[in-house]
């Protein structure tokens, strides 16, 4: 039985660098917007955590990994980690950030797509390509993706309870 978050938890990036909760919180807006739902810090079964995760109407699951400088970006050898969870993967950084980069082919600009963001919003710069999940993944992501939503709902509502993750 996991234990349910705390709510200072379920903050997006609660004690990391204010640059990266706020390009959390633009593109948490701009998702919003285009009616897709986001969580924060989103463990993946393969052991890695995804900076965000989103889902659409339709099901389509995102994943976007904040960068706030460049030292971040250029050590960072997991990114292609992320792409069998998701449908569509976005790098996001602050304004200002370098895009140069996102055009190189360390980071596939053919696999992934950008988003400049600061707190009071996001803009995709290129929109990632759709490389549909295969049904079955499809499904064992919806789910952990919901019972992940709602494990932090119950935890901002009654701390000391626990549920099953």
């Amino acid at each position: 039985m996991a234990t349910a978050p705390s709510p200072a938890s379920i903050l997006c990036f609660d004690g990391a660098p204010l640059a990266a909760q706020d390009v959390a919180r633009g593109v948490t807006r701009l998702f919003f917007r285009q009616d897709l739902l986001a969580l924060c810090e989103v463990p993946l079964p393969n052991g890695r955590r995804a900076d965000m995760m989103a889902i659409d109407s339709k099901g389509h699951m995102t994943i976007v990994e904040i960068k706030v400088s460049r030292a971040d970006l250029m050590g960072d050898q997991k990114w292609t980690d992320y792409l069998d969870y998701c449908d569509r993967f976005f790098w996001a950084v602050p304004s200002g950030f370098s895009l140069d980069p996102f055009e190189t082919e360390a980071f596939a600009p053919g696999l992934c797509g950008l988003i400049v963001a600061d707190r009071y919003d996001a803009a995709v710069v290129r929109d990632a390509p759709m490389r549909k999940l295969a049904p079955a993944r499809r499904k064992a992501e919806t789910l952990r993706f919901a019972r992940r939503a709602a494990l932090r709902l119950v935890g901002s509502l009654d701390p000391g309870l626990q549920g099953l993750d």
